[in-house]
């Protein structure tokens, strides 16, 4: 009979609800006052009555204040600590039982998020997405921080849990999943899953809900990237190189390690790129190049008319520069603010 009403009452207190469990608590603390106002316990009744009643139904008992008339201990040990005491636990319980579920939503990519200029990662490749969103990580870092989001539709958990967010959705193209990756709200878009029809499929539904963010994906056929760029010209495909590094390899040893210092922001030189602001004066690559290289310590690699036309590698010193235009440059890491007043000054 015991084991029976013990199981009984874990499994309504295991099924009640929120709304339930605040009724309850009301209901406590107004038998709590009314019991102790009929036994005249006035010291207990006054502006200490909700710390009284918390400290002994949580069995702390720090002994200030006590009921001091018969009927009063009387209803302290037969109501009050013991219904408190169940009370408490049931609520902790509560508590921890939401906390772990919504951390476990987290995990599971279930949860809604609420982001906005943030890097979008659609799609998983094993340990090359892995690799992806560590070097992510640590070029956001150096980037104002950006949140890291990854959407994917395998059967998974967030595989850096804490350090990014995750959503997991039944497809690429559903609507719902996508709008709780804050799709519409991402500054950058990096579609890279494990077969082209795939990203192809994900680029294009992403670059329709939001345009105007600054999109990558990644192809191994290079004919899928060609249909992608006919009907979203803003969209940066990144073809596989791993044939022409091999190339290079085999004919300029240590090319494929020259390559990897270039795009590794963990360590080394790396790549980086600046826009040449909009009104400032034309300029020749020879004076950009001299000015950034006293002031900064950078060497420009390239320079590009902007972000959506194949840049100009090793330009020419009389190459003009025109407002707007992408530099591209090596250096330790990324300069936020370049003093374009005092390299212009420089070069004149």
């Amino acid at each position: 009979m015991i084991r029976y009403i013990r199981r009984l009452v874990y499994q309504h207190l295991k099924q009640t609800s929120g709304q339930a469990v605040i009724l309850l608590l009301a209901t406590y603390i107004t038998l709590s006052w009314l019991l102790l106002n009929w036994s005249q316990e006035d010291a207990l009744l006054g502006n200490n009555f909700f710390y009284w009643l918390m400290v002994t139904a949580s069995t702390v008992g720090y002994g200030d204040l006590s009921p001091s008339t018969d009927s009063g201990k009387i209803i302290t040990s037969l109501f009050i600590i013991p219904v408190g005491l169940s009370l408490f636990a049931l609520v902790i319980g509560k508590v921890a039982a939401f906390g772990a579920y919504q951390w476990r939503k987290g995990i599971m990519g279930a949860k809604t998020l609420d982001l906005e200029n943030h890097i979008l990662v659609i799609g998983w490749d094993g340990p090359r997405t892995l690799s992806l969103l560590a070097l992510l990580k640590l070029e956001a870092e150096q980037n104002l921080k950006r949140t890291i989001c990854l959407y994917t539709t395998q059967e998974m958990e967030n595989p850096l849990p804490g350090e990014i967010e995750f959503i997991r959705g039944p497809s690429f193209n559903d609507d719902p999943a996508m709008a709780r990756a804050c799709v519409t709200t991402a500054s950058t878009i990096i579609v890279d899953t494990a077969s082209d029809d795939s990203t192809l499929a994900a680029a294009l539904f992403a670059a329709n809900l939001n345009s105007q963010a600054h999109m990558i994906a990644y192809f191994r056929n290079d004919a899928l990237s060609k249909l992608l760029k006919q009907h979203c010209h803003k969209v940066e495909c990144a073809p596989s190189v791993s044939t022409e590094l091999l190339v290079k390899a085999a004919m300029d040893p240590g090319s494929s390690a020259l390559h990897q210092e270039l795009v590794n922001a963990g360590r080394g030189m790396t790549q980086y790129s600046v826009v040449y602001p909009i009104g400032s004066p034309v300029m020749r690559v020879g004076e950009v190049y001299t000015s950034l290289k006293q002031q900064y310590g950078v060497t420009l690699l390239a320079v590009a008319d902007d972000t959506y036309t194949a840049p100009s590698l090793n330009p020419a010193l009389d190459l003009c520069i025109q407002p707007g235009s992408v530099i591209y440059y090596i250096a330790d890491q990324r300069i936020h603010h370049f003093d374009w007043a005092s390299l212009i000054l420089a070069a004149e």
